[in-house]
């Protein structure tokens, strides 16, 4: 599952996932001018179709790359094990579902201090 903004776009674009195995299987977002386009041979789906989704394909992680939404007390209630969450903020989510946080600009912020200390002993 992953939102249709830039970020989840590029995800589901990036052919490594599929040469490593990880498959992604549907696309869902809550802007209904972008239900039923295409990305990766997939449609954009409603958010709401989620839960029936996730449940009818056996989905393990959820790709969260949108802001913390409805979407994150969804996959929590339909079988979801895992998030891969890209949102601005950590979710609060039952303890058997697993989560890893990505803040790009943590990362970020982490290379260039690296680079300013290139070198320091």
């Amino acid at each position: 599952a992953d939102g249709r903004g830039n970020l989840g776009q590029a995800l589901a674009n990036y052919m490594n996932f599929q040469r490593r195995g990880f498959l992604f299987k549907g696309i869902f977002d809550n802007n209904p001018a972008l239900y039923g386009k295409k990305i990766m041979n997939m449609e954009v789906q409603p958010m709401e179709h989620m839960e029936r989704f996730v449940k009818e394909n056996d989905i393990d992680i959820a790709v969260l790359t949108i802001p913390k939404t409805c979407a994150v007390e969804v996959a929590a209630g339909c079988g979801i094990r895992a998030i891969w969450n890209f949102a601005h903020c950590d979710l609060n989510v039952p303890s058997h579902i697993q989560v890893e946080n990505v803040h790009l600009s943590e990362s970020l912020m982490k290379l260039s201090f690296l680079l300013k200390n290139e070198g320091v002993t």
